[in-house]
């Protein structure tokens, strides 16, 4: 299994909708609403990094009001 997390920059206030999006996609394991430069914090857990690369750029930057996103593969 590869873990991933996904910092993810909107430039809209729809948080529920936003976190409720993100939340079906599969490989998306948690989705957290945080404070700092990003909005959300995901957690993705799939089969491989390509898996990643899907639920991140196809998925995530897919639904409407995500600004930008910035993946980290956990390395243990």
């Amino acid at each position: 299994m590869v873990v991933a997390y996904v910092m993810v920059k909107v430039n809209t206030g729809e948080a529920d909708r936003l976190k409720a999006a993100m939340s079906d996609l599969d490989g998306v394991e948690e989705v957290h609403v945080v404070a700092g430069d990003v909005d959300f914090v995901v957690k993705v857990n799939v089969d491989s990094p390509g898996a990643v690369k899907e639920v991140a750029a196809t998925g995530i930057q897919g639904i409407s009001g995500v600004e930008n996103t910035q993946t980290y593969i956990a390395m243990d």
